[in-house]
């Protein structure tokens, strides 16, 4: 079968311990033989939406044409099943209707159709109690692959009564500082916060070399720096990541740890940080294998 698309990239919190991932590629490859899935990730904490749109969306712009199969939290009567056509038909999201794919949609330039998945014609029958992802997500997923229209699928809805996404933006802080917020941790401990550069070039003209950041009881002079490498041994600073945003980091350590920061820690940026501390953390014993600079 020729099909439509020939992708799906799946992103979901079920893991890899259990059966549910493997369940979903065989749901797939008996419908959509054709298809090939990438696993983006199974390793969003559980019902953890804010997450997984944070991992949606900084890989949406990498995805290639297809359909992505999104499911954190995803609980059958709590919110409904919906799709999601992007990028004048190029791409189609299907998930929960719970705030997971606002971000990411709004990264591929927007909504364009949009449907409740209510036509059990295209479902799975379940022995017992439904199993959305399994019984409607990768169903739906494998026929838009087959050929589909996304108006088969159930009964149209407009996108601006469908949930909006959960992650902050940046805001101006008092004294003309950016108050922002550790949106993500990753393995390395690197901590991103949701500010990029073009913010602070907006709200103070040009991007400092140094800035004073104040986290928790603490205030700091950091650097912004363009690589982990740049960053001295045991220097806390902040690295533009791959994503184009700061992140606060140590090279080849962990910032979380060194410096306690957890997701949804709030950060003040501003101006200056001469006169701030600059002192290094010292650097706890790394029990795991060694880096490579972190995820940039």
């Amino acid at each position: 079968m020729a099909g439509r698309f020939h992708t799906i990239s799946f992103l979901s919190d079920l893991g890899v311990v259990d059966e549910h991932v493997g369940v979903v590629h065989a749901v797939l490859r008996d419908l959509a033989p054709h298809v090939a899935v990438v696993d983006l990730t199974h390793h969003v904490p559980a019902y953890d939406v804010r997450a997984g749109s944070l991992a949606l969306a900084r890989a949406i712009g990498y995805v290639p044409s297809g359909v992505v199969l999104a499911a954190v939290d995803a609980r059958p009567f709590d919110r409904p099943m919906v799709a999601i056509e992007v990028a004048n038909g190029e791409g189609v999201l299907v998930g929960p209707d719970n705030g997971l794919l606002a971000p990411a949609v709004a990264m591929a330039g927007g909504a364009e159709r949009a449907v409740l998945l209510t036509d059990a014609d295209y479902h799975l029958s379940s022995p017992g109690g439904s199993f959305p992802v399994r019984d409607v997500l990768a169903p739906v997923a494998a026929h838009l692959c087959n050929g589909v229209d996304l108006a088969e699928l159930g009964e149209p809805v407009e996108a601006d009564v469908l949930l909006p996404g959960v992650v902050p933006l940046p805001r101006d802080a008092e004294g003309g500082g950016v108050q922002a917020e550790v949106l993500w941790i990753d393995q390395f401990g690197n901590c991103q916060l949701n500010v990029s550069t073009d913010d602070l070039a907006t709200a103070w003209g040009a991007v400092p070399e140094r800035v004073r950041v104040r986290f928790s009881d603490e205030v700091r002079s950091l650097v912004i720096a363009t690589s982990f490498g740049d960053l001295g041994p045991g220097a806390p600073g902040l690295v533009v990541d791959a994503s184009g945003l700061l992140c606060v980091a140590l090279d080849r350590a962990s910032a979380a740890d060194e410096l306690e920061l957890s997701e949804g820690a709030s950060v003040h940026v501003s101006r200056g940080g001469d006169d701030a501390p600059t002192v290094p953390v010292r650097l706890r014993a790394w029990s795991g294998p060694i880096p490579v600079r972190g995820l940039g």
